[in-house]
């Protein structure tokens, strides 16, 4: 909000104040006066008054009103004017409206304090009543929210109203109290009995007009630089208790009045303020459930459409009305936030479910190095901790489920004995199973062209043997029973509603409820249907496989006959799939189906070891087309398990090598090897080395901890107490300070300000440390200038933020952000100048950064540059950043073009934008010619500066000038023979006065004849006409003879130099005589050019030498004082400035711009 519409809506508040406190005295004083004139008692005036009432109490009708009730009786119908006021309420819409009905209404309380306003509060007390439950309960949906919507409609105006009343006395809660309680009961009585949250559009109709008198809430506001009288070291603790204060009232800000002028008691302001904030708490509350609930029901929709192909009409209905009330309620949570300045809760961007798992790449150690136990991490058996409790965190349902319903008989010694001697047993057969594979292992060796053999004879896998009766996929060992009876609530029932649950149990809190449930309905019947159920898993559903395998892990501790089945199942089906190799396309997504569910049931410990590792082996004995594959998909799903399982490690570390030592021998395309390249190195990752954790001191963390972790607009002032108690002698303290105050970019963005709040504080204490944080901060400022890394523009940001942010804390000059805007649009451009095309290699056509940059600094600081010198300086650079962003790529990228555009509306609302880079050009050299007539250097006509189309590459006039007059030089120096008629035309010869002495130490002959030659020649060119010039043609004469003023500076002072090694005459003064030659001026000073220039040496005592000397005195002297008034000038204006910020700083607190 800006500063203008803040004071505009605290100026309409302190007009509505006084309007109601005077309302309120004239209420108070004259309750219950007679009137002072004798009354009408006409039947026809009575009954067009209650007419004209019962029509609108608004503002239309209201002189009319008001004259009514001064001039009748109206003691005879007081209760029809009591329901005519209660009905003509209903109608007031606008503000004006409802403040004609409050006058009204006073007006009759005048008259009748007694007989009207006790009728008319209990009236107005049952139109603000609550629903019923018993009522709203017996409605339907439909008849319900239109219920709803009209009670809103209908008690809007009356709270208003009420709340007006309220206010002026009409309304109290006791002698001497406002209404301020009667009203917070009725809203707490509307809003408490509302779970649909119906009523929330009359809070927020009740907070719109009267937050200020009934909460104490007033908009925040931001301020520009803070002032020149703030003392450094103060700043912290304003900010602190600033911050207390708005937590401690929870957004409120200091009154506009005095607490003795306010019309609702602070008591009731602060519980109305605290019921307000508790109910946007529960509706937060209440947002987030439904934003997760809509978020759900969406991934929902889209897995019914992944399954079906399409989303059922009473589903899409559902969800779309579910999605409208969602934006209601939210439109109406964010009003509600606006206007008690409070947050929004964070709604996340998908539901993502922490139960749910994700089964992907692993990362490790080598084959068999690493610790095995550690089971999760680089060396583990699992990728992360989350993955381990998924397959190893299984619930036991007999903490869930009663052991009857388990088939669990005996104590729990004799159950735990009997488990321990079937683990055993279990165990032995698992071994002696290993061992003999392992026999067969050993046997095997590869032939020459990639082959098995076992004991010398080639095994050959028949592939035709589709004789053989075989179980198809998915096809149950039985046949489905009969269609089983839908006994009302029974327990087929009951499972086959299970089973439907199933494909929607996507996370583990699901599946585990759905193994309980499943358990209270165990039945041999049932573990069938299970199974069954468990083989007929959709091919495209594989993401259901890994929540699958944990139920089934879950029952299969008290029911071994599920998983054995479910193993037997998908054995046979491998096997029925390796005599369908040849099948490649069809079966593609049922051998992937496969293989995922036996790898997931073998991590959860179902399936034996020595089938999976049998798998592995069948598919190594033919290890081409089709096996390629589940080679890869049974690495990729369990082979980081087998690999670090204590059981498994030796035998399946010894087919990895054998699988290693035939890829390295067979022939596979790109794609297969690909496949097993992948796949081995996520089950068996390459070492790599851990990564060191840099080693601090305490008193390391400790400041680090303050700063990145503690510092806050609470905290601030807490922080700079504890940094100022440390050891500052320390260079470790020292060392580790200047980090952390130098490196912006490690804090939060909205937390730099308070950085370099920080930094001001210190200043008072520590002045060498705030000067070396503002030196680096420079400095990094300009490294990035000079690098132009990608991956620092993160770091460049913050760095350009903190220098702002240092600016508006004081900490440095004007001068220094002026500078920084000019380097960040010149630098590395030749000579200064950025050009459309011309490639910079650390500022290319295409590289938008330092826009932004620039950007990001004009909004720091922008909006401290509105008076002053500081005003011009900054609009020349705006126009030279335009021309700067005109050099850059055509068209601009959409964000940039926004940034740019916002950053320059604000600071410079109404500032002309150039649209090509010819304009910006004119403008830039119309820019640098004024500077230049300001400097005293004249700007060459015609000659240099940007032109309109083909010139547009030249410099400016500045610089052009400054070349010409140095290649000039260069070519006087080196070609003294140049030709003349190339020379530009030059004015009559004139003399110039010179205080360096040469080595001649006077004219010799020749010089003295060529002297009268030239003399002779000069008297007679300026006899005459010539004589006839003006005084202001003279002049001008005169100006253009002289060399510029930086080539005379220039020569005077290699003058000098040459003239320190010669012989210094006493009494003689030198003299420099400039001649015309052709069209062009000849000056030079150097011995070897002297046949083009003389010098003349003149008696010290003569008059021109004694004239000479009093002018350069006189120019001296007049140097001098332009000086002084320059600098008097400049400090006179720094002194109103300073006058200024202190006048505004006496008008009202000191306001510190502060994001937090």
């Amino acid at each position: 909000m800006s500063e203008a519409a803040a004071q505009s809506k605290a100026d309409e508040e302190h007009a509505r104040r006084a309007k109601r406190a005077a309302l309120k005295e004239l209420n108070t004083t004259q309750a219950g006066q007679g009137p002072s004139k004798a009354l009408d008692s006409s039947l026809k005036r009575h009954t067009a008054l209650i007419k004209r009432m019962r029509q609108s109490l608004g503002s239309e009708n209201r002189d009319q009103i008001l004259k009514d009730i001064d001039s009748l009786t109206l003691e005879k119908y007081v209760d029809e004017i009591v329901g005519a006021v209660a009905e003509g309420i209903l109608r007031c819409k606008t503000e004006k409206d409802v403040w004609s009905a409050v006058e009204v209404i006073s007006a009759l309380h005048r008259r009748f304090p007694k007989a009207f306003t006790p009728a008319i509060v209990s009236s107005l007390t049952t139109a603000l009543a609550p629903p019923s439950r018993a009522a709203l309960a017996a409605l339907g949906p439909e008849q319900r929210e239109k219920e709803d919507s009209a009670r809103v409609t209908r008690q809007r105006p009356v709270l208003r109203v009420c709340a007006e009343l309220a206010l002026v006395g009409i309304i109290r809660d006791g002698p001497d109290r406002s209404g301020g309680e009667w009203v917070m009961k009725t809203v707490r009585d509307l809003l408490s009995n509302d779970p649909t949250l119906s009523s929330l559009p009359l809070l927020l109709v009740f907070l719109k007009s009267y937050s200020r008198p009934y909460l104490g809430l007033v908009p925040p506001t931001s301020s520009k630089q803070i002032s020149a009288t703030s003392e450094p070291g103060s700043l912290s603790e304003n900010a602190s208790e600033e911050a207390a204060q708005m937590n401690g009232a929870n957004g409120a800000f200091p009154a506009l009045v005095n607490e003795s002028e306010e019309l609702v008691e602070k008591e009731i302001r602060d519980r109305f303020r605290k019921m307000c904030e508790g109910y946007f708490d529960n509706v937060a509350k209440k947002l987030v459930i439904e934003h997760n609930r809509l978020q759900e029901q969406d991934k929902r929709n889209h897995e019914a459409y992944i399954r079906s192909g399409e989303i059922f009409e009473d589903r899409q209905q559902a969800y779309e009305k579910m999605t409208k009330n969602y934006e209601k309620l939210l439109a109406s949570c964010q009003s509600l936030s606006e206007l008690l300045y409070l947050p929004m809760p964070t709604l996340k961007t998908a539901s993502q479910k922490s139960e749910s798992i994700q089964i992907g790449v692993s990362s490790g150690s080598s084959l068999l190095g690493g610790d095995p136990d550690d089971l999760t991490g680089a060396g583990g058996k699992w990728e992360d901790e989350e993955e381990r409790r998924f397959y190893e965190e299984i619930p036991d349902l007999k903490d869930y489920v009663p052991r009857s319903v388990l088939g669990i008989e005996g104590d729990g010694d004799e159950e735990t004995e009997d488990g321990k001697e079937k683990e055993r047993q279990e165990k032995e057969r698992v071994e002696e199973e290993v061992r003999k594979l392992e026999e067969e292992l050993a046997d095997m060796k590869i032939d020459a062209d990639g082959g098995v053999t076992i004991n010398g004879k080639g095994e050959e896998v028949a592939d035709d043997a589709d004789d053989v009766p075989t179980p198809t996929p998915g096809t149950p060992k039985e046949s489905p029973s009969s269609t089983p009876q839908m006994a009302p609530q029974g327990p087929s029932q009951l499972l086959t509603a299970l089973l439907a649950r199933l494909p929607d149990a996507t996370n583990r809190t699901i599946i585990d409820q759905a193994a309980v449930d499943f358990a209270f309905l165990n039945s041999k019947a049932a573990r069938k249907r299970l199974v069954k159920f468990m083989t007929q898993i959709p091919k495209n559903r594989s993401d259901l496989l890994p929540h699958y395998s944990r139920l089934i892990a879950i029952l299969n501790r008290y029911m071994p006959d599920i998983g054995a089945d479910i193993v037997a199942a998908l054995d046979d089906e491998f096997r029925y799939l390796q005599r369908k190799k040849n099948v490649v396309k069809e079966l593609a997504e049922v051998r992937m189906r496969n293989i995922t569910f036996l790898s997931n049931l073998t991590k959860f410990r179902v399936v034996p070891p020595h089938v999976i590792l049998h798998m592995f082996k069948v598919c190594l004995d033919d290890f081409s087309g089709t096996n390629v594959e589940n080679l890869a998909m049974l690495l990729e799903g369990c082979g980081r398990f087998l690999l670090r399982s204590e059981e498994t490690r030796e035998p399946f570390s010894k087919m990895i090598e054998l699988m290693r030592r035939k890829q390295s021998m067979q022939h596979f395309d790109q794609r297969q090897l690909l496949l097993l390249e992948n796949a081995y190195y996520q089950c068996n990752p390459p070492e790599r080395t851990a990564r060191q954790v840099k080693e601090r001191t305490p008193m390391e963390l400790f400041i680090r901890h303050l700063i990145y972790d503690v510092l806050a607009k609470r905290t601030i002032d807490k922080v700079f107490k504890l940094i100022r108690k440390l050891d500052w002698t320390d260079p470790l303290v020292l060392r580790t300070l200047h980090k952390v105050f130098t490196k912006p970019w490690k804090l939060k963005y909205s937390h730099i300000p308070f950085l370099a709040m920080l930094t001001y504080d210190l200043q008072r204490y520590h002045p060498a440390f705030s000067v070396g944080v503002v030196d680096q901060v420079l400095e990094d400022i300009r490294r990035g200038l000079e690098t132009n890394v990608y991956s620092m523009n993160q770091r460049r940001v913050a760095s350009i933020k903190y220098l702002g942010e240092l600016y508006i804390y004081r900490l440095i000059s004007s001068g220094i952000i002026f500078d920084t805007f000019w380097t960040l649009v010149t630098f590395g451009h030749p000579e200064g100048r950025p050009l459309p095309g011309q490639p910079c290699p650390i500022d290319m056509p295409d590289d938008f950064f330092r826009v932004r940059l620039v950007c990001v600094l004009l909004d720091t600081v922008g909006m401290c540059f509105d008076r002053g010198s500081q005003v011009k300086k900054l609009d020349h650079f705006l126009t030279f950043f335009q021309l700067y962003v005109h050099c850059k790529q055509q068209p601009l990228p959409m964000d940039v073009e926004f940034m740019l555009s916002d950053s320059l509306e604000a600071v410079r609302p109404k500032m002309p934008l150039f649209k090509s880079f010819e304009e910006a050009a004119v403008a830039v050299d119309e820019m640098f010619n004024a500077a230049l007539q300001d400097a005293g250097i004249p700007a060459a006509d015609g000659e240099g500066g940007y032109d309109s189309g083909e010139e547009s590459g030249e410099d400016d006039d500045e610089d052009k000038q400054r070349r010409e007059h140095d290649e000039d030089e260069d070519d006087e120096q080196t070609q003294p023979d140049s030709p003349i008629d190339e020379r530009a035309p030059s004015p009559e010869a004139v003399l110039l006065r010179s205080s360096t002495t040469l080595e001649n130490l006077g004219p010799t002959e020749d010089d003295e004849s060529e002297f009268a030659k030239e003399l002779a020649k000069l008297v007679t060119d300026t006899s005459g006409d010539a004589r006839k010039v003006d005084k202001k043609t003279a002049l001008a004469l005169w100006d253009t003879a002289l060399p510029p003023p930086v080539v005379r500076k220039k020569r005077n002072e290699d003058a000098d130099a040459d003239g320190e090694e010669g012989a210094h005459e006493p009494g003689v003064m030198k003299f420099t005589l400039f001649t015309k030659r052709g069209n062009k001026q000849q000056a030079r000073i150097t011995p070897s050019c002297s046949r083009q220039t003389r010098q003349i040496a003149i008696p010290a005592e003569s008059a021109l030498a004694v004239q000479t000397r009093t002018a350069q005195m006189q120019d001296k002297v007049e140097q001098q004082h332009l000086k002084r008034l320059v600098l008097n000038y400049e400090q006179r204006e720094e002194a109103e400035e300073l006058k200024a910020l202190e006048a505004r700083s006496r008008q009202g607190p000191i306001k510190i711009r502060l994001a937090g």
